[in-house]
């Protein structure tokens, strides 16, 4: 800890020092993709950041380093990024916080994560099950493509309580004015907070992460060919606990409940045997083109090549199968009943993807509106196969391998104010049994209202379909799932309150989920769902108070569980200290009525029902300071800082605590030669 304040106050150091030396930027920005105006001769100042040439000329910053999305190339969207600068949220810097608590894990950075609420899938096409550590690799749809006249460097770095540590190093550069590269790399780890012999327990690592995106985006000088590619890879492993063992105190007969120091569940293994342990490796090639014919008319194509392997092994089965917790006679049964081998299981799963999409699109304009088209035919080639062990030293495997094709469109009409937007899309399929797999979605924003309606049927997952494993074997012939969706958002402003109520509405038809048992089941008919919401935000001064809440009802509580009542609160004061350094302090608070979260099994990767444990209940205070100087943002944080007001804890996941008291702090720095 030391070393890292260290490196803190160096970094302080750094920044003042560099705002003595920096002028103001000049007003000259790009104003297309590579595109840019005339920069005009800067003025001195003291206002503002960036590299000076021997004129004390601010050359280069946040505003001549400009990246775009490749979703707004994809639909001739002209819209430009900059880089974020604010202090928002900077605090917020585990995946669970950063989605608004909308995600649950199992209490530490790293272990898996699913939504809280209920998803709707986005996409056709059957996908391969895997995916509670999908969320902590780089998305395609984020990706940023840059345009920089520097090199520009974002570094990261994020010291949590209890060995929650995060690093991220971004870097892009432009080779020429229209071809830029870059990459992205991650970094984490944590450890574990039960279940250990100690600070120098061999297995205390509990998860860990690499990251990589390896990004390009070029243009031809006539600005008739654009190309944004990258690759994508992850590598993240995890050693399993199965929750924490309920004990006693030193009585021998009062209950621990909320039992941090206590054993694990499944046994960690030693340096010669594996213990539980999971793992998934990510390799994805992506690659968007488009050539323009002419103004309403371009030709596009879209490539992916996915490459992903999931893996889990315990060699201490037998002892995992089922523990006795202390002061307790009556075993814990962890695995479901074993069907061969009782030494160890082995699983490792392969999917692969290769799909491509070629298209046409263009847009228009009239009387100050735009209209926008897409039409596409959309080809899936996909395997999974899976590789497992019968006993200690015999293996079997099994294969699932298809084709799919799909026909799509989509429209957009943009009003005259820039404001507002319609949009429609469709896309049209069948799956092998001959059945018609389909996704519509239309929706309207603008200033003051957002709504929409979608419906997807679609492919039963491919792990949904089929497993088989020394713990788990079924083979299913599910009906295709039905998701219709509507929902409307309003946006009203009054002075310096902001008001944004929410109603969200779902019907489930041949719904497929896990039950108490670990295995699909599918839905013999429908039900619904009913989510009202409202997000606020309040600004008095330098007082701000903002957040969001939910509730929710549904016809069936029996196959999909969600917490009732959902509350975010940011109470914040900023203030500007000393003329330089900008300060947001506050505390942030979270709140989910206690409900039955779904449990986790390791095995297949997979949450699943359980009506035994009621999880959440508690309030989680998070105390905070964001700081910036020049552009370098810090923060500062106490997370659970009400730890023991009036609990000592509390369960975020069925046998996984809430992580304890702790503090952390960061800094992300930007770069600009």
């Amino acid at each position: 800890m030391n070393r890292s304040f260290l490196v803190l106050v160096f970094i302080l150091a750094l920044s003042f020092k560099g705002r003595a030396q920096i002028g103001q930027m000049p007003g000259g920005v790009p104003n297309s993709f590579g595109g840019r105006q005339s920069m005009p001769a800067s003025t001195t100042g003291n206002k503002g950041t960036g590299i000076i040439d021997d004129s004390t000329k601010v050359i280069y910053g946040p505003k001549s380093t400009r990246y775009v999305l490749e979703d707004d190339v994809l639909n001739n969207r002209k819209k430009l990024y900059t880089l974020d600068t604010t202090m928002d949220e900077v605090h917020r810097f585990t995946y669970v916080q950063r989605s608004q608590n909308q995600l649950q894990d199992l209490g530490t950075l790293g272990t898996p994560i699913r939504p809280v609420f209920l998803q709707v899938p986005q996409q056709l096409g059957a996908q391969s099950g895997y995916y509670v550590f999908n969320p902590y690799a780089y998305q395609t749809k984020d990706v940023k493509y840059y345009n920089t006249k520097s090199p520009f460097t974002d570094m990261y770095i994020a010291l949590g309580g209890n060995s929650q540590n995060i690093l991220r190093f971004d870097m892009a550069q432009n080779i020429n004015p229209r071809w830029n590269v870059g990459f992205n790399v991650q970094r984490f780890t944590s450890q574990k907070i039960f279940g250990t012999s100690g600070s120098a327990d061999p297995h205390k690592l509990l998860a860990q992460n690499w990251a990589v995106v390896l990004h390009t985006n070029y243009r031809s000088k006539n600005d008739k060919y654009t190309l944004l590619a990258h690759f994508n890879n992850m590598n993240h492993s995890l050693d399993e606990q199965g929750g924490v063992l309920p004990g006693l105190e030193a009585d021998g007969v009062t209950p621990i409940i909320y039992n941090y120091e206590g054993d694990a569940r499944l046994r960690s293994g030693s340096t010669t045997v594996q213990g539980p342990h999971g793992w998934e490796i990510h390799n994805d090639w992506h690659a968007y083109h488009q050539y323009v014919l002419d103004k309403g008319f371009q030709l596009y194509h879209k490539f992916d090549y996915q490459s992903h392997k999931n893996f889990y092994q315990d060699d201490t089965l037998s002892l995992n199968q089922a523990v006795t917790p202390p002061g307790s006679t009556t075993p814990i049964r962890f695995y479901p009943a074993i069907l061969g081998d009782t030494s160890r299981i082995f699983q490792l799963n392969r999917y692969n993807l290769l799909e491509n999409q070629f298209g046409i699109k263009g847009s228009a304009q009239y009387k100050g509106s735009s209209f926008n088209y897409r039409a596409y035919l959309r080809i899936r080639n996909y395997s999974q196969t899976t590789h497992y062990n019968e006993s200690r030293t015999t293996f079997n495997d099994y294969k699932t391998s298809r084709l799919e094709t799909f026909l799509g469109g989509w429209l957009g009409y943009y009003f005259p104010d820039s404001l507002s937007r319609l949009t429609a899309e469709a896309e049209f399929g069948a799956n092998t049994k001959g059945n018609v797999l389909y996704r519509i979605k239309g929706e309207l924003e603008s200033k003051f209202l957002t709504a929409g309606y979608s419906s997807i049927s679609t492919n039963p997952t491919l792990m949904q379909e089929r497993y088989q494993s020394m713990i788990f074997f079924w083979r299913n012939n599910f009906s295709l799932p039905i998701y219709n969706h509507a929902y409307g958002k309003l946006n009203l402003h009054y002075k310096q309150l902001r008001l944004e109520p929410s109603l969200d509405y779902y019907l489930l038809s041949n719904y497929i989920y896990f039950d108490n048992k670990a295995t699909p089941q599918q839905v013999d008919g429908s039900f619904s769902v009913v989510r009202t919401g409202l997000g606020y935000h309040f600004q008095f001064g330098k007082f701000l108070i903002s957040g969001q809440g939910y509730y929710t009802v549904q016809s069936n509580t029996d196959v999909l569980h969600t917490p009732p009542f959902f509350m975010n609160t940011r109470i914040q004061y900023e203030f500007l200290y000393s003329k330089v350094l900008y300060i947001q302090t506050g505390v942030d608070l979270h709140y989910k009525s206690p409900y039955y979260a779904d449990a986790y099994m390791p095995v297949t990767q997979q949450f699943y029902l359980q009506n035994t444990e009621k999880v959440e209940g508690a309030i989680l205070a998070d105390i905070y300071a964001n700081l910036r100087i020049n552009r370098t943002r810090l923060f500062v944080k106490l997370t659970h800082a009400n730890q023991g007001l009036p609990q000592a804890g509390y369960f975020v996941s069925p046998g996984f605590l809430q992580m304890r008291r702790g503090f952390s702090f960061g800094v992300d720095w930007y770069l600009f030669d």
